[in-house]
Order: C-alpha cells, then structure tokens, then sequence
C-alpha cells in the first residue's frame, strides 16, 4: 500500500488496482533515477565514517524541499495525474532520500566517540527535513496563489 494514498479518495483507492502494471513501473523506474542522484552525490560529497555525512544530510534536506514541492504541485496543478505521485514521489524522491543511511551514520559518529556530533546529525536531520517539506509546499503554494491571481 502506498503510504501517500488517501484512502478517503475514491480515485486514490482504485490507482493500484487499476493500473498494477503501470503503477508499480513508474514507482521503479522513479526509484532507479532517484537511487543513481543519491549515489552521485554521494561521489561528488565523500565523507570518512563518524564524521559529518553532508552528502546524506544534503540528500535528505533537498529531498523533504522537493517532495513539499511535489506535493503542492500535484495538489494545485496535476490532480488527476495518476502516474506523478508514484513516479516522482514514491520512486525518485524516495529512492533519492535516505533515511536509513542516515541512521547508521549516526551510529558511525557513536562508534567514533562523537555523541554530540551524532545528536546533532540526527536532530539536524529530522528537523531540517520537516522545516524542509514545509517551506518547499508553503512556498510553492503561494508561488501557484500569486499565479492564479495574475491570471485573473
């Protein structure tokens, strides 16, 4: 089950049952594209074990201010686009983010006798993330606001 779907969407419901085949293409084909950008990020920003992981910390930041983006776009612009959220939402974004890399770097830091680093990594991850979905949809709602407005 798809985490995003809306069970109290009718449409969002059906998606899966519907379209199996294209659905879960999509959702792959995303996941492949996201998965090779993290891994190249993760090549052009390396980092030691138990030290700061900026490219995962990157990854995860930027990816939070897409998918508040994604979101908004989807919501405002692309509603009855079936194949967005699981191609671009679940797939690339979410092969692109990592939450559990940055878990265990988290512990690196701690097996490195870092634990301030690691409690900052972590509570840096987490909070920058949520602040990062939330300005990326609040931003781009009002980017789509404004635009309805001047096209009135």
């Amino acid at each position: 089950m798809d985490p995003d779907v809306s069970l109290a969407v009718p449409a969002q419901r059906r998606e899966l049952r519907e379209h199996p085949a294209a659905v879960l293409c999509a959702i792959s084909l995303g996941g492949v594209c996201g998965a090779l950008a993290r891994y190249g990020v993760g090549v052009l920003i390396p980092h030691e074990p138990g030290q700061w992981a900026w490219a995962t910390w990157l990854v995860n930041l930027s990816g939070c201010l897409l998918i508040g983006v994604l979101m908004a776009l989807i919501g405002r612009l692309w509603p009855r686009q079936q194949l967005i959220r699981p191609f671009a939402g679940v797939g690339v974004l979410g092969g692109y983010t990592t939450f559990s890399t940055a878990t265990v770097d988290v512990v690196h830091q701690l097996n490195a006798h870092q634990p301030a680093l690691a409690m900052l990594y972590m509570v840096t991850t987490v909070l920058g993330a949520l602040l990062a979905v939330s300005a990326g949809f609040a931003v781009t709602t009002a980017a789509l606001s404004r635009r309805e407005k001047v096209a009135w």
